[in-house]
This record gives structure tokens, sequence and C-alpha cells, in this order.
């Protein structure tokens, strides 16, 4: 889940505007969004009553584990237009910047060390990766597969340089991800 929860931060920096922090705010976007608060109940797993009671400001302090459900339900749905840009333009010509820390370990020929490190890089991947990494992400790919991407795209990019070092490298995995964000 470490590379959808960047990619999820990612989208929420492209924001232009911030989302409403209020509590009535937050239940009224949500209630415009699902269409009744029997939705937003179930998004939320409270009870529809309890939804109205936010809604009117009869109650102003959900306990802190639905606040932040709260929150989150807002954040992925606010501004879907302003991310499906920012993705676009990734993908087509901006690229995506990864940072991370973490142990890569790769093939490599007889003769070379190809034991695992911890490495922090901070690398920028073509469109093209960008690209990939959203078509997984919203065709439903697992955190191992979308890792994968991001390995292919390091090893272009990073250890062989582009096609200049490092030929004989053929598979780079990445294990052990201490942190990793992701911009476009």
């Amino acid at each position: 889940m470490e590379i959808h929860d960047a990619l999820q931060r990612a989208d929420q920096e492209s924001f232009t505007r911030e989302p409403p922090k209020t509590l009535k705010g937050q239940i009224g976007f949500l209630l415009k969004q699902l269409k009744s608060a029997k939705a937003v109940a179930a998004e939320l797993g409270i009870t529809a009553d309890s939804v109205n009671r936010y809604r009117r400001g009869a109650r102003k302090h959900p306990p802190k584990d639905i606040q932040q459900k709260i929150d989150a339900a807002v954040r992925s749905r606010w501004q879907p237009g302003v991310r499906k840009r920012r993705q676009r333009q990734a993908a087509a010509t901006g690229g995506i910047t990864v940072e991370t820390r973490a142990r890569f370990g790769y093939t490599a020929p007889v003769g070379t060390t190809d034991d695992g490190r911890f490495r922090r890089l901070t690398v920028h991947l073509p469109a093209e990766y960008a690209q990939r990494l959203f078509d997984a992400r919203d065709a439903g790919a697992s955190d191992q597969q979308m890792r994968q991407i991001i390995a292919e795209g390091f090893k272009d990019v990073y250890f062989q340089d582009g096609g200049v070092r490092a030929m004989g490298l053929s598979d780079v995995a990445i294990n052990d991800i201490d942190y990793l964000d992701l911009d476009y």
C-alpha cells in the first residue's frame, strides 16, 4: 500500500483550493457527493442519524477515528478534475519524480556484486512510467506490481543511465521501503 498511499499524497498536493475544514462543511460536501445520509453513513461506518446530527451541528466533535475517516473521504473526492489534469500532464510530458530510501537488489553478471543495499534516491522517471503507474493503479494493481514498474524505471534511468552503463543488469527489485514519495 506504500505506493498507493504515495500516489494519493501526490494527488492531494495538486489541490488548487483547500478542502472544507469544518465538520459541518465536510459532511455537507460528502452529502452532495454521495447524495444521501445513508450512503455517507455506509462510507464512514456510522449511522445515518449521526450523519444528520453532524450536518445540523447538533454533534460537533466526532470520535478521533471517525474524524479521520471523514477527512480521508473528503480528500479522496476533492477536485477530481484537477487531479486528472495533473495526471494527464505527467503521463504525456512531465513524468514523475520518485524519492525513496529502500533496499535495492538486482541480478547482474557473474563476477559482480548483486547484494542488495539501502540507497536514498531521487530519480525523475519519464512520462511512460507515469502512464504505466496510473494505468496500474486504475486497474487495481497490487503494491508489488506497482513497485516493479518503479524498479524498471530506476533500472533504465538510474542504474543503466539510459543505456550508457551497466548493460548486464537484468532485473532490479525494491525491498524494505523506509519511505517513498512521489511528485508530478
